[in-house]
């Protein structure tokens, strides 16, 4: 078998992260490089971020052991902290957000000091964003920055559905604020679609949020990506407001298939932030005007938005993997002897 260029160790604790390490993949290998994927076996659901977080790196250092004696690479890239915090060779650490930011207290009481000695002993660090990059520990290694690329999902459709939201982790989502700001602002004929959430626990948000009864709202509960995709498309507003964003994919997506963004200022690197900013900063504040969004949207939004997609885009990822991110891969050896131990 020949021998590897790029090894990615892929956590892939959650679909998004999955399809983070495949668009990698396939953009590696577009720019010319023979690229493998070692998965990470899911462990049993623990009480603790700091015990699940040590199952899920223990099975990464497996499945990296396993890859490199199998397929010898000549660069590994560890995706996301938490796969590198054990990783059994050197690599890259391809990273949303770092637990020095996602983990404060107890939730990293081991894996800050750990990640903060690979962030500075590894030879390149692949954020997804500025504001990643920005909260990682210092001293680190250099960094080149592989946005996840978003593309529209179609061609546009009909505006039928006034807003949208993405609930499947409604806390850390902030379903409640949510939905507080639609029973405000909603009017009759007009419904909130609440994607990734089912009927019975949506009624409970609603609940929480003091908002059953007023606005109707629709529950649609998890849907295949296509068909989440096409309800962006038919969307005229896309709002959230989470508690810490690490990225923003949803929100990008939205943006791509035509969507008015309104969100808050959330804490985290949120690489969708300065871009709604840019676009119509009175969308952007905890008062979730989704009103203003609905009746006043501003000129040439969607137009606006492609153009600050532009980084964004599989185009301009590719641009940055092929001319920046290999050629830095491949000027580092991962060497596998380690990969033994």
């Amino acid at each position: 078998m020949a021998r590897a260029d790029v090894l990615i160790v892929s956590l892939g604790g959650t679909a998004g992260l999955r399809e983070a390490d495949e668009e990698l993949a396939a953009s590696l290998r577009r720019a010319g490089a023979r690229v493998e994927l070692a998965r990470t076996r899911r462990p049993p659901e623990l009480r603790t971020y700091a015990a699940l977080e040590l199952a899920w790196a223990l099975n990464a250092r497996r499945a990296a052991v396993l890859a490199v004696r199998e397929h010898n690479p000549r660069a590994v890239v560890y995706s996301s902290t938490t796969a590198a915090l054990l990783g059994p060779v050197p690599g890259a650490i391809r990273f949303d957000a770092p637990a020095a930011g996602n983990r404060p207290g107890r939730h990293g009481l081991w894996q800050r000091p750990v990640e903060a000695r690979r962030f500075q002993a590894t030879p390149l660090l692949v954020p997804w964003s500025e504001g990643g990059l920005d909260e990682a520990p210092t001293p680190r290694a250099g960094a080149v920055i592989v946005p996840v690329p978003v593309a529209p999902s179609g061609p546009p459709e009909r505006k039928d559905i006034a807003a949208i939201t993405y609930g499947a982790n409604p806390e850390k989502k902030g379903l409640d604020r949510v939905l507080a700001a639609w029973a405000r602002d909603a009017r009759a004929g007009e419904a909130l679609v609440v994607a990734g959430l089912d009927e019975a626990a949506g009624r409970e948000w609603l609940d929480r949020a003091g908002a059953s009864g007023v606005g109707a709202v629709r529950f649609t509960g998890l849907v295949p990506r296509a068909e989440y995709r096409a309800l962006l498309r038919r969307a005229r507003v896309f709002v959230t407001a989470p508690r810490r964003e690490d990225y923003g994919i949803a929100q990008l997506e939205a943006l791509a298939d035509g969507c008015v963004l309104v969100t808050n200022a959330a804490a985290g690197p949120y690489a969708a932030l300065p871009l709604a900013r840019a676009l119509d900063a009175r969308l952007v504040d905890d008062g979730l005007d989704v009103r203003a969004a609905l009746d006043d949207p501003v000129r040439d939004y969607a137009d606006r938005a492609a153009d600050a997609l532009a980084p964004f885009t599989p185009a301009g990822v590719d641009r940055v993997v092929a001319e920046e991110l290999l050629p830095r891969l491949m000027g580092e050896s991962a060497p596998a002897a380690a990969a033994g131990r």
